[in-house]
């Protein structure tokens, strides 16, 4: 062969050679760029699952808190019931002795009215 025949011979294998370096980058670059969207895509999972993890557990304490909070005014609730009924025997007795005091004309003495007004709270 020629000199100028090599030469051409030669840069035609290195053409060649171009076009295979060329497509095994392109390849690796394609697994690249596919590996890549899978990591991004499994980040964007992982980031939804923990989303849907914080709203469950922000959803849990908000029921307990509620009822928290309704235990608590149940119990006060009971407690002004309780306060009530109280005050309302009270004032049911007296009610009871000043009507007793009246139909039998007299004053009822402060032992007896004691005893009077227990007894009634007691029935009430």
């Amino acid at each position: 062969m020629t000199e100028r025949e090599k030469k051409i011979a030669d840069g035609l294998q290195a053409a060649e050679r171009a076009d295979k370096d060329l497509e095994l980058a392109q390849k690796e670059a394609g697994h690249k760029l596919t590996e890549a969207k899978k990591q991004a895509a499994d980040i964007v999972e992982l980031g939804n699952k923990r989303a849907i993890q914080l709203v469950d557990e922000a959803k849990e304490q908000a029921k307990a808190e509620a009822d928290r909070i309704i235990i608590a005014a149940k119990a006060e609730i009971e407690q002004e019931t309780n306060r009530a009924k109280e005050e309302l025997r009270g004032k049911v007795g007296a009610l009871a002795i000043a009507g007793a005091e009246k139909i039998l004309g007299q004053s009822v003495n402060a032992k007896s009215h004691n005893d009077l007004v227990n007894k009634l709270a007691a029935e009430l």
